[in-house]
């Protein structure tokens, strides 16, 4: 067994990888950006060493650090997680170049899985069945316009490298095509260093379907079974279950087959996914799943299996790494029971979803469940990475049972005041489609107005923030008629707190007791209900005119990069015009103007880093025939 391991990673995975490294008794150095000096990993490995710079690629992409603090400290091993270098042939030879062992696939079998086009190519030739595209060489707008008509729209446009849904748009016509062909490019460019794309038939109620592999170097190849990662948003997963709900045994069997001849085809070693996509519109068949793609690395989802079959996948990868053989064998590889998980995400799903940063001065999840983190209560969520910060995980003999468990452990969640997606995650898991097991991708976009949580607090939240309010004034209130709040000597004692939401004063008589949990912070009382977190002033201030969009001013909602300014200073927009694409956590956030209007001040430059609430665009307003009202 390997003795020394550097994780070459953050957060959560980090964190998970370090738990088991310490079961197997083996040594562990995280490496650490100058952003993640208290993080939660530094904090638990054996040593840590600061690969200097705040992002990554001054820290965690930088290659040649990372093998220099392995040989360094004399450590063995390298891990790569999953994102960073995880599927990057070159780290791969360069950690094995200088003698150190790398926990994941051969270099060769990242590469023939590394480009998508490739890939699929690779797999035609191993009797693999692909979904139906172009995968050709000439990249110009016009053969690969004329290629999407042929192939008859929607299309999916996706980056030949790289993963994470980066890259990727579904084009409904062709009229729509050249811009979406664009901003993938631009996003593939940004984030693989690679700007061709590959074009798709897209998919009809497409499922996500994934087979977890393993692989020694002694020949033996083993699935554990699938794992469904439907539900998602902007291509990015958000619950994934195993193994996946109303699947017929031959679809599979076949999948099961196909996913190892797959890996077979290229030598693979260590773990490995190979993802399908499936069309439900026909229900699950034998005859209409398709190859997608193959991950070269331990997946984000990869606790869902571990919860059926009862092992320790980064266990499994330390061992193949140690040359060790895999330590089942395919007829010893049992399944028993459902297992979902959540994504916890920093962000806000009331305002379409962009990331929320900021310290977490409350962080607390359920017990008696598996919850996968990379932060805790006192640290902080920053701009310069992923936005997801946990993941909340279940098992149950049935699926409906652990979908009940899931939303019972995420409607608890309590984190503040960086938002998170919990109430979206409750709602999602409690939607009766989805508890029938009715799930495709389109499943958030199709339900979105019914997964959205409350902008309004309920009676009961209003009850919660009343009476946390009254036990805060009876605290700081001292003397003989302190607490007893709308007293009158003729009447029935009868309490209220005045709270103040947004810009609203808000009465509230406190008649009861509430179970909702609160916290107070100075002049506020935060409530949570299902995942959300209501906050509320209780001392009323003045306040202005809100902010927004309304009048013509576009503000940063966080702190980003403008990667692509489509205006100029003076320019007439129509609405809903895009103006700016901000990006900001691995993520492009498109800003559109509110109204027809002119641009009347434009204080920002392409490629310049903007600060949260920075005044971006002021636009003036025009009427029907471009007169500027």
């Amino acid at each position: 067994m390997i003795g020394s391991l550097l994780i070459a990673n953050r957060g959560e995975i980090a964190c998970r990888i370090i738990r088991t490294a310490r079961r197997l008794g083996v040594r562990t150095l995280a490496v650490f950006s100058e952003a993640d000096c208290d993080a939660l990993h530094v904090r638990l490995a054996d040593q840590a060493v600061c690969l200097g710079g705040a992002t990554a690629r001054d820290s965690y992409l930088a290659g040649d650090k990372i093998i220099e603090a392995a040989i360094r400290t004399g450590t063995q091993a390298i891990h790569p997680g999953y994102g960073f270098l995880s599927e990057n042939a070159e780290f791969a030879e360069a950690v094995e170049h200088n003698g150190l062992i790398w926990v994941g696939p051969p270099a060769a079998a990242i590469r023939a899985m590394g480009l998508k086009d490739a890939a699929k190519a690779r797999m035609l030739e191993a009797g693999v069945p692909v979904t139906p595209g172009y995968l050709g060489e000439d990249q110009s707008e016009k053969r690969l316009a004329a290629e999407a008509e042929k192939l008859g729209f929607p299309v999916l446009i996706k980056a030949v490298a790289g993963g994470g849904g980066k890259g990727m748009r579904k084009v409904e016509r062709i009229e729509d095509f050249l811009d979406a062909l664009a901003l993938c490019r631009r996003e593939a460019g940004v984030a693989f260093g690679d700007q061709r794309v590959m074009l798709e038939t897209y998919v009809q109620r497409p499922r996500h379907i994934e087979v977890q592999l393993f692989a020694d170097c002694f020949g033996n190849v083993v699935h554990l079974f699938e794992r469904d990662c439907s539900l998602q948003r902007r291509h990015q997963k958000v619950i994934e279950e195993a193994p996946a709900p109303d699947m017929p045994d031959e679809a599979r069997a076949v999948i099961h087959e196909a996913a190892v001849r797959a890996a077979r085809a290229i030598g693979y070693r260590g773990a490995g996914t190979v993802e399908f996509i499936a069309d439900s519109s026909k229900g699950l068949r034998a005859d209409a799943i398709y190859f997608m793609e193959m991950n070269t690395r331990l997946q984000v989802e990869h606790p869902v299996t571990e919860m059926v079959t009862g092992q320790d996948l980064v266990e499994w990868q330390l061992r193949v790494a140690s040359g060790e053989a895999l330590p089942l064998r395919q007829e010893q590889i049992t399944l028993s029971g459902y297992s979902i998980e959540a994504r916890l995400y920093a962000e806000d799903p009331l305002t379409g979803f962009l990331p929320s940063i900021g310290p977490l001065q409350r962080f607390r999840t359920p017990a008696r469940i598996r919850v996968d983190a990379g932060v805790e209560e006192g640290g902080e969520v920053t701009p310069l990475y992923d936005p997801m910060i946990a993941k909340l995980i279940v098992h149950a003999p049935t699926r409906k049972l652990a979908a009940e468990r899931l939303a019972d452990a995420t409607a608890r969640v309590e984190v503040w005041p960086v938002k998170t997606n919990a109430g979206f995650l409750t709602r999602a898991l409690r939607h009766p489609d989805f508890v029938n097991g009715k799930v495709h991708t389109g499943f958030i976009a199709e339900h979105l107005d019914a997964l959205l949580p409350n902008a309004l607090p309920s009676d009961e939240v209003l009850l919660a923030g009343a009476a946390a309010s009254l036990a805060q004034t009876r605290a700081a209130v001292k003397g003989p008629l302190s607490g007893i709040e709308g007293f009158r000597l003729n009447g029935a004692h009868v309490k209220k707190a005045r709270l103040v939401l947004g810009r609203k004063e808000i009465v509230v008589p406190v008649d009861r007791e509430s179970a909702l949990a609160t916290l107070a912070v100075a002049d506020q009382i935060i409530v949570f209900e299902d995942g959300q977190a209501f906050t509320f002033d209780t001392e009323l201030t003045q306040f202005g005119e809100p902010e927004s969009d309304a009048d013509g001013t576009i503000i940063a909602p966080m702190p980003g990069r403008i990667v692509a300014l489509a205006t100029t200073s003076g320019a007439s927009v129509k609405k809903g015009q895009l103006l700016i694409t901000l990006e900001a956590m691995k993520m492009e956030h498109a800003m559109k103007a509110p109204f027809d209007g002119v641009v009347d001040q434009l204080g920002i430059e392409e490629g310049e880093q903007v600060k949260e609430g920075m005044l971006l665009i002021a636009l003036r307003r025009t009427d029907n025939d471009g007169t500027i009202l």
